[in-house]
């Protein structure tokens, strides 16, 4: 058996990104839930996964809503990735947030977005892994600096050279 406490330090040490998924419950309420295991599946078609842990509340409205927005979070968006990071339904009390042309609720200010239909779901163990079919890809007009995860913080990603 694999010590869950030693699994999550080794797990932590590999940087990743930080994202946040949102959708619509079905009163027209932003939900969502930050999210570090993401990744790009295919190109054609094209297909990314993220995977919410079942016991979030957040898990259940996602699959329902069978649409959502994927935010590649930037080095200034901490109170995002904290406030989706909590439990409870006014997770996006005091942030800023529009619709899209397609439904979605999307945040300002993410290095990029990514809006999806539900494609498929599958078990992994305690998190569900989710596929979206990406339907939209949005760019910021200026360039923005990532979020990055790693042993339990948030920062910048420095500049690569």
């Amino acid at each position: 058996m694999i010590e869950p406490g030693i699994y999550k330090e080794v797990m932590g040490s590999f940087p990743s990104g930080v994202t946040v998924v949102t959708c619509l419950d079905q009163d027209g309420g932003i939900v969502g839930i930050t999210a570090s295991a993401f990744s790009a599946l295919s190109i054609d078609p094209a297909l990314v996964l993220f995977c919410p842990n079942y016991a979030s509340d957040s898990y259940p409205v996602l699959c329902a809503s069978k649409r959502f927005a994927i935010h590649l979070l930037s080095a200034e968006q901490k109170a995002e990735a904290y406030a989706f990071a909590g439990k409870g339904k006014d997770k996006a009390k005091g942030i800023d947030w529009h619709l899209s042309e397609r439904g979605n609720p999307l945040l300002n200010n993410a290095t990029a977005i990514i809006e999806c239909e539900l494609w498929r779901e599958y078990d992994g163990g305690d998190h569900a892994i989710i596929v979206g079919a990406v339907q939209n890809l949005i760019l910021p007009e200026t360039e923005v600096t990532p979020m990055v995860y790693h042993r339990g913080k948030l920062g910048a990603l420095p500049a690569i050279a």
